[in-house]
C-alpha cells in the first residue's frame, strides 16, 4: 500500500472523527461547507493545538483525488486529530492492520471478526444510546412571545430576525405569529433596525416566557421621516440634526447589482428633509448607535 492510499485512509479517518464531533453531519467532503470548515479548523486547534488554513482544507481534504502527498507537519496534525501520534504511527498502524487482515489464517480471520462484530455492536448501542439523547433534548422545546415593551403588540417579523447562537456561530429561526420555537436550554438573540439588540440564554433563565423588546426611538423616527408626507421641512432639519450623529456614515444600496452609494450627515439630511418618491422606496435594514444614543451608522436598500 502507497502513502498516498494510506493518505485517503486519513482523510476518511478526519471525516468520521468530524462526524462524531458533530452528529448532524451526513455528508462527504464534498458537501463539507465553508461552516464546516471553520468548525474542523476550531476542533483541531483545541484538540492539537495546532493551527490550519481553510486553503489546505479546500486543497486537500475536499479534492475526491490527490496528486501529490501534503507536507509531513500537516499530516502529522491530522494523525494526531484522529487519535495517532504522528504520520507515521498512522502508516504504520494502518499498514499492521491491513498487513494482519491479509497474511492471517482463516481461523484466526474468523475470530477477528467476532471480535470486530462484538465491538461494533457495543458501538452501534453507545450511538443509538446518544441519538435518542439528542433527539430528547430535540423534542423538549418550548415557545416564547416577541413583544414590543411599551405598547405590547407584537413584533414585526419582517424586519426582526431570530438567531439560535451555538459553538459561536449563528443560525436564524423562524418567527410565526411573533413567537419562537426554541430548545429549553438554547441561547438566543434577537436582532432588528428598529429595536435595540436582545440576548437571552434560556439555560440561565428557563423560566422566560416572553422577550421584551426596547424599541430604537431614533431609527423608528427616521423610518417615519423616510415613509411620511410631512413637509414641515425647518421641524424634519432641526429633528435630524438631534438624531443623526455628526460621523454618521449612511450606505444606500441599488438595487439590481449596481452598487452603493455613500452619503454624510449634511448630504442624507437633505435627501430625507424634502420628501420624494425615491426616498420611499428606501428601506432601512441596519442601524448602529453611538454612546449618546445618536445614529452613527446606517444601511438602507432602494427598493
Amino acid at each position: 500500500m502507497t502513502s498516498m492510499e494510506v493518505f485517503y485512509k486519513l482523510k476518511d479517518s478526519v471525516l468520521q472523527h468530524y462526524k462524531k464531533r458533530y452528529p448532524y453531519f451526513n455528508g462527504n467532503w464534498k458537501t463539507f461547507s465553508s461552516q464546516d470548515i471553520v468548525n474542523l479548523i476550531e476542533d483541531v486547534e483545541e484538540k492539537c493545538k495546532a493551527s490550519v488554513s481553510e486553503k489546505w482544507i479546500y486543497t486537500h481534504l475536499k479534492p475526491e483525488t490527490n496528486e501529490k502527498l501534503p507536507r509531513k507537519d500537516m499530516l502529522d496534525i491530522f494523525s494526531q486529530y484522529v487519535g495517532t501520534a504522528s504520520w507515521d504511527a498512522f502508516q504504520y498502524e494502518y499498514k499492521r492492520l491491513e498487513s494482519s487482515i491479509v497474511t492471517e489464517k482463516p481461523k484466526l480471520s474468523k475470530r477477528i471478526l467476532i471480535i470486530y462484530g462484538s465491538i461494533f455492536g457495543i458501538l452501534s448501542l453507545i450511538v443509538i444510546g446518544l441519538y435518542w439523547q439528542i433527539q430528547r433534548k430535540t423534542v423538549e422545546t418550548k415557545t416564547i412571545r416577541l413583544e414590543e415593551k411599551f405598547t405590547q403588540d407584537t413584533v414585526v417579523s419582517q424586519v426582526t430576525k431570530v438567531y439560535l447562537i451555538d459553538h459561536k456561530k449563528e443560525e436564524e429561526i423562524e418567527i410565526k405569529n411573533s413567537k419562537i420555537e426554541v430548545n429549553k436550554e438554547a441561547k438566543v438573540v434577537v436582532k432588528s433596525p428598529f429595536y435595540n439588540e436582545k440576548t437571552i440564554d434560556l439555560k440561565e433563565n428557563p423560566e422566560v416566557k416572553k422577550i421584551v423588546l426596547e424599541p430604537n426611538d431614533y431609527a423608528n423616527i427616521l423610518q417615519g421621516f423616510i415613509k411620511s408626507d410631512l413637509k414641515d421641512w425647518a421641524t424634519r432639519k432641526e429633528q435630524l440634526q438631534k438624531i443623526l450623529h455628526d460621523d454618521i456614515e449612511v450606505i444606500v444600496m441599488l438595487p439590481n447589482n449596481l452598487g452603493s452609494e455613500y452619503f454624510n450627515k449634511a448630504e442624507f439630511s437633505q435627501k430625507v428633509i424634502i420628501p420624494t418618491a425615491s426616498l420611499k422606496k428606501m428601506k432601512i435594514v441596519e442601524v448602529k448607535n453611538a454612546e449618546n444614543n445618536q445614529i452613527i451608522f446606517i444601511r438602507l436598500i432602494q427598493e
